[in-house]
């Protein structure tokens, strides 16, 4: 049966311009991320002196890369899990989703801790390599991208709403299959979670053990990110079938945006902070904890309590956690909250995700920074994701969105914004 592929009318990120420029760009963010602030010494706005091409890639790194993404689909593939219906596709059909990413998780690390234990594997190597494991991962979602553009144009493929305008640059850099599948393994929910998030915290630990190797100590400082992180990675594997409903599987293509978000962005930028306080061996006055502490603390509950109030009320309308709190019906059938969270602002999950952020730069100190690149780009990737699902809603909606925004006025923060 054909499908259906409406033609992309619209374009976000500058089109086909930001298309070419964000794929070129977004690399070298990372490559200059490394080297304008390695550490607490070593860290400035002045241009750095440029390396050697050929110090930015080895086969050795390339091929740590390559074992991770293919132990993260085998365990994928083989690991059992329940299965779990996502959200009616416009065609009427619903995909099924396998969730082992929890178990997948455990066995990950386990796998690491034994090889740390035998001494097969170093931890240190991942400070040492960081930027060769970097250009490795922007490699693979490279190729990965190219992969799903071709793959795309394959017959009865679903594309995107925004994946389908004819510009060859722009369909490959947002996404042009929304759920592209090689059997029962779907390459953008794979992609999502497993290989990149996972890495991320890996490679917060190699810094810690780079820490611990240079100073015979991993500070209160190093442990707290490491940490906080670590649950943070954690909590989204917990809370696995969350995912399900978010803007990247229900409305986004899987193309290069995600990814390299998902391969190369997210480890080898989210680390930063680990790596930069890897070269520092000073720890944190008491009050500085305390901030740092609240700061993580106030920010979680208000991320987890928002998304579990959010998901609950979508699955179970009547469950009597959220049965009191006030909606408006609109003409498609269904209710928005206009109350709870969801009453204090439109998106009140990222400001509470935005919190984190904060709390997780601070024990970098405030001598620099570019420790705190993370929170200033979440808050404009937020700020955008915001207007992108404004947007969304708009069409979908009609005016009961107007109505909606009438009633909760504020975007993210509270009385703010």
């Amino acid at each position: 049966m054909p499908v259906n592929n409406p033609r992309t009318t619209t374009y976000e990120f500058m089109g086909p311009f930001g298309a070419i420029m964000i794929p070129i760009a977004l690399p070298l963010v990372i490559y200059a991320l490394y080297f304008v602030c390695r550490d607490p010494e070593h860290c400035s706005l002045e241009v750095p002196q440029l390396p050697e091409l050929h110090t930015l890639f080895s086969l050795d790194a390339a091929a740590v890369v390559l074992a991770w993404f293919l132990f993260q689909a085998f365990l994928y593939v083989t690991v059992p899990g329940p299965v779990a219906k996502g959200l009616p596709l416009r065609t009427g059909d619903t995909l099924t989703y396998k969730l082992n990413g929890l178990a997948c998780f455990v066995l990950s690390f386990a796998a690491v801790l034994f090889g740390v234990a035998l001494d097969i594997f170093r931890l240190e190597y991942l400070h040492k390599n960081y930027i060769q494991l970097a250009t490795a991962s922007i490699l693979l979602s490279y190729a990965i991208s190219i992969f799903l553009y071709v793959k795309s144009m394959a017959p009865g493929a679903l594309w995107a709403l925004g994946g389908n305008s004819g510009n060859f640059f722009y369909d490959f850099f947002i996404g042009r299959e929304l759920n592209p599948r090689t059997g029962d393994f779907d390459w953008k929910y794979f992609c999502e979670l497993r290989p990149g998030l996972m890495g991320w915290a890996l490679l917060n630990f190699g810094n810690a053990a780079a820490q611990y190797q240079q100073f015979g100590h991993v500070t209160l400082a190093m442990w707290f990110v490491c940490l906080v992180q670590f649950y943070y990675v954690l909590d989204a594997f917990i809370n696995e079938k969350a995912i399900l409903s978010t803007m990247d599987i229900t409305q986004d293509g899987f193309g290069f945006m995600l990814a390299f978000g998902d391969l190369a962005w997210v480890p080898f930028t989210y680390t930063l902070q680990t790596r930069y306080l890897a070269g520092s061996a000073s720890e944190m006055p008491v009050w500085h904890i305390a901030l740092v502490l609240l700061t993580q603390a106030v920010g979680f509950y208000i991320f987890r309590s928002a998304n579990s109030q959010k998901d609950t009320f979508r699955s179970n309308p009547n469950d009597p956690s959220v049965a009191h709190l006030k909606t408006l019906p609109t003409q498609r059938g269904t209710r928005l909250l206009i109350s709870g969270w969801w009453g204090m602002s439109r998106h009140m999950n990222y400001f509470g995700d935005l919190l984190m952020g904060l709390a997780w730069c601070l024990p970098c100190g405030f001598s620099h920074i570019i420790p705190y690149f993370y929170f200033f780009y979440f808050a404009v990737l937020l700020i955008h994701r915001a207007d992108r699902d404004d947007h969304a809603c708009h069409i979908k909606y009609g005016k009961d969105w107007d109505e909606y925004k009438r009633i909760v006025k504020y975007r993210i923060v509270p009385y703010v914004f």
